[in-house]
C-alpha cells in the first residue's frame, strides 16, 4: 500500500512544479511544430512521438487543453492564442458529436477552461468571446446527456458500446451536463418535456456509485471495499443490472486503475459542487444530505482502495488483479518498477488519482474530519512526489511525451513495447500528460493561495 509520506506540503513542490512546467511548455512546443495533425489527435507515444489511434477522438481536447493550462501556470501568451485558434478550428465536430460519452473530457478542457480563465480574469473579457464558448458547452452538455438510458430507480449516460454499457469514466462527463446546467440550459425532448440536466447528471453519479463502485456489503458481500468495474450491464429493455465487465482492464472481477482513478476524482469534484448548490435546488431530487451521503461513500471507498492497492510511491500497475503481478515479488511495498517483466504501471492513472485524492482531502477538511483529511491530502501529494520525478517526469528533449510509464489498452495490444523490452513502459499519453498538468495547476494555486482551480469557477 501507499506509504503516505506526512511531512510533504504543497510549499515542499515550488522546485518540482517550476521543472515541470518548462519541461510542460517544450512538449507542447514540439508536438506544435512536428506532429501531423492530418492523421487524426495524437492518443500516446511509441518510441518518444505522438501517434494516433482512430477510435473516437477521444484525446483532441485534452491536447489543446494542455496549452490553456500552460498559460494558465506561466502566463505565456503564445499557448493561449495557440489553443484558441485550434479550438475554432478543431473542436466544433466534438460539440455535435452524438455517439461518445467522451464531451466532459473533450469540451471542458478547451471550451470550459477558456470560459474559466475569462471568468477569473486571466484573459481579457470578450463579450462576443464569452458568449462562444458558453453556447459551444450548452449544446455540448445538452448533446451528452442526450445518451441516456433509463433504469430501475435512474438512468446513466451510456458508453459508445450501447444503451446497456454504463462505463466508470464517464463520471467526468457529468461536468459539462453541470456546466451547461449553471450556464441556464435547459434542453427539451420528445413533446418538449424539459430535460433537467443537473438532475440527470446527478443520477449518472448515483447509477456509478451503485453500480460501477464495489463496498463488501448487500450484492457485494464477497467482494472489497472500493473497487470499481470498468464497465457495467444493463438489460435496456427492461432497466435491470446483469453483470460487471470490462474493455480495457483485465476482467470486470479486477480492478482497472485507470477507471478507479477516474471514479476517485469524478466523486470529490462533485461533492465540491454539490457544496455550493443552494439546498432548495435539490429538493425535488431528494435533498442535498442523500446527494452528499452517495458521493462521499464512493469518493471514500475509491480513495481507500487505491491506496490499499498501489504499491508503496502510489503509482499502480495498470489493473490490480493482473496475473503477472503474482510473479512481482511483494510489489506493494515497494515502488512500482516500470521496467519489470510482467506487468506494466500506468502512470496516467496516478495522475488523475492524486487530483482525486487531493480534492477528497479538502473537501474532508471543510467539513471538519482532519484525520480523514490529512491521509487524503497527503497520499495525493505521496503520489505526486513519485510522479513529478525519475523515472516518471519525461526529461528527455527528444521524447515527446511528459509523463512516462502510461498505458493505453492493454487487453487489444494498443501500446508499443519498445526493443529489448517484455512490457509497455518508456511511453506517455495524451490524457496522462493533461491530467498532470491538471494536478499541477491545483498544486500551484494552493501554493500561491490563489483562487481554487474547480472546473465551475465563474459559473456558480
Amino acid at each position: 500500500m501507499i506509504k503516505i509520506d506526512y511531512k510533504l506540503n504543497p510549499r515542499s513542490f515550488s522546485g518540482k512544479l517550476k521543472e515541470f512546467w518548462n519541461l510542460s511548455g517544450a512538449k507542447i512546443r514540439m508536438i506544435l511544430d512536428d506532429y501531423n495533425s492530418s492523421n487524426g489527435s495524437p492518443v500516446f507515444t511509441a518510441d518518444g512521438k505522438y501517434t494516433s489511434r482512430g477510435w473516437t477522438e477521444w484525446t483532441q481536447g485534452f491536447q489543446i487543453g494542455s496549452a490553456i493550462l500552460q498559460f494558465d501556470a506561466s502566463g505565456d501568451t503564445s499557448f493561449l492564442e495557440s489553443a484558441k485558434a485550434d479550438t475554432i478550428k478543431k473542436m466544433a465536430v466534438h460539440v455535435s458529436h452524438t455517439g461518445v460519452h467522451d464531451h466532459g473530457f473533450n469540451n471542458v478542457s478547451t471550451y470550459g477552461n477558456l470560459l474559466r480563465l475569462m471568468n477569473e480574469g486571466r484573459m481579457p473579457y470578450n463579450e462576443w468571446e464569452k458568449h462562444y464558448y458558453s453556447l459551444a458547452l450548452q449544446i455540448s452538455g445538452a448533446v451528452q446527456a442526450n445518451r441516456w438510458t433509463a433504469i430501475r430507480g435512474g438512468g446513466f449516460i451510456y458508453s459508445f458500446n450501447g444503451p446497456h454499457s454504463l462505463f466508470v469514466d464517464t463520471i467526468r462527463s457529468c461536468r459539462i451536463l453541470i456546466v451547461s446546467h449553471l450556464l441556464g440550459h435547459f434542453p427539451n425532448g420528445e413533446n418538449d418535456v424539459t430535460v433537467n440536466l443537473l438532475e440527470r447528471a446527478l443520477e449518472h453519479l448515483k447509477s456509478t456509485a451503485l453500480y460501477s463502485v464495489y463496498y463488501g456489503e448487500g450484492r457485494d458481500v464477497s467482494d472489497v471495499w472500493g473497487r470499481t468495474a470498468h464497465e457495467s450491464i444493463f438489460n435496456a429493455n427492461d432497466g435491470n443490472y446483469r453483470c460487471p465487465n470490462s474493455q480495457q482492464g483485465y476482467s470486470g472481477f479486477t480492478t482497472w486503475t485507470r477507471g478507479l482513478a477516474w471514479a476517485m476524482l469524478g466523486f470529490s469534484e462533485q461533492l465540491e459542487l454539490l457544496d455550493r448548490i443552494p439546498s432548495s435546488e435539490l429538493e425535488k431530487t431528494g435533498g442535498k444530505e442523500q446527494w452528499e451521503a452517495i458521493m462521499l461513500k464512493a469518493a471514500r471507498a475509491t480513495c481507500d482502495f487505491y491506496i490499499a492497492n498501489s504499491p508503496a510511491d502510489g503509482i499502480p500497475y495498470w489493473d490490480t488483479g493482473a496475473p503477472g503481478l503474482l510473479k512481482i515479488v511483494d510489489y506493494l511495498n515497494k515502488p512500482a518498477d516500470p521496467f519489470n517483466d510482467f506487468e506494466p504501471v500506468d502512470s496516467s492513472a496516478a495522475a488523475i488519482g492524486a487530483q482525486g485524492l487531493l480534492r477528497l482531502g479538502n473537501y474532508l477538511g471543510k467539513k471538519k474530519f482532519p484525520a480523514d483529511a490529512e491521509k487524503y491530502f497527503q497520499a495525493g501529494l505521496t503520489v505526486i512526489n513519485s510522479l513529478f520525478d525519475d523515472p516518471y517526469l519525461s526529461m528527455d528533449p527528444k521524447h515527446q511525451g511528459l509523463i512516462l510509464h502510461s498505458v493505453y489498452h492493454r487487453p487489444n495490444g494498443w501500446d508499443h513495447i519498445r526493443a529489448g523490452q517484455k512490457i509497455p513502459n518508456g511511453e506517455s499519453s495524451m490524457w496522462g500528460d493533461y491530467h498532470a498538468r491538471e494536478v499541477a495547476l491545483y498544486l500551484q494555486r494552493t501554493i500561491q493561495n490563489g483562487s481554487y482551480y474547480s472546473y465551475f469557477n465563474g459559473l456558480i
